[in-house]
């Protein structure tokens, strides 16, 4: 394990898009370091099978882009855990599209989740530690091509870009109360959703295996770890990073193809 137990003790979490995927990981990692984990999304069966393992666990339906519903969730959650200390933004909205395909309406959907619902559920927290003079943590879930940018994602993009400096401006704005703010950018993670997505093609997986130095997708604990050290103590001075975890997929493989096999 890559953190001890009860290292998350006495925290109150809170994790959107925490029905499946990342976001389910994620919750359950935490809440085993110790915390007490409510998780958020607009179904609730899914949320209700996250928490089913949870020893202190808590579903809450709401959608991110609505912030007065957001208010009343977070105070469900207060009422039933006790005040949120740390907050995760991983819910998202993605699909891959050419830009000259892209509806108004798909455009909006995606900025909205991603960008809105992170900023509106970062800003109610935020707003309720300050009050409190209480220091938490907030991690905001964004990908590498917020500063490459890539083919056929330029509403998600355009969103984590817009994330990325959310979450540099938040970290020093609060930083005097306490707060710090810090973003993961997982690569490519082999989970259920992103598989039917992203890769159902055979060949589109292969190649994006080819395309990622270490050779293998991600793992959701491997992300699960990542996000649960950048909200415990051992990472109290880390604020306004970014977490890159994708095997080296990003990086420049050179003009002459030297770091491919």
């Amino acid at each position: 394990m890559m953190l001890p137990d009860g290292a998350l003790e006495g925290r109150v979490a809170l994790v959107t898009g925490g029905g499946s995927g990342l976001g389910r990981a994620v919750a359950r990692e935490l809440g085993r370091l110790g915390a007490a984990v409510a998780v958020l999304g607009r179904r609730r069966e899914p949320l209700e099978e996250t928490i089913a393992g949870l020893d202190r666990g808590f579903a809450v339906q709401a959608d991110v882009r609505e912030p007065e519903r957001l208010a009343a969730a977070f105070d469900e959650v207060e009422a039933e855990l006790g005040p949120v200390t740390t907050l995760v933004n991983n819910a998202a909205g993605n699909f891959v599209i050419q830009a000259e395909d892209l509806s108004p309406n798909g455009w909006r959907a995606v900025l909205g989740i991603v960008l809105d619902g992170t900023f509106f559920c970062s800003r109610e927290l935020g707003r309720r530690l300050i009050a409190r003079g209480q220091g938490g943590e907030i991690l905001n879930v964004v990908a590498t091509y917020a500063w490459t940018g890539g083919p056929g994602t330029v509403h998600s993009a355009s969103a984590k870009a817009g994330v990325v400096a959310l979450t540099r401006t938040l970290a020093v704005e609060w930083a005097r109360h306490g707060i710090r703010v810090n973003a993961l950018a997982p690569g490519p993670i082999d989970t259920q959703g992103a598989a039917a997505q992203l890769w159902a093609d055979p060949a589109v997986r292969d190649a994006l295996i080819g395309k990622v130095p270490l050779r293998r997708f991600g793992t959701e604990q491997e992300i699960a770890d990542a996000a649960a050290y950048l909200v415990s103590d051992y990472a109290g001075y880390v604020t306004g990073e970014v977490l890159v975890a994708d095997g080296g997929a990003w990086l420049e493989k050179g003009m002459f193809g030297l770091g491919r096999e």
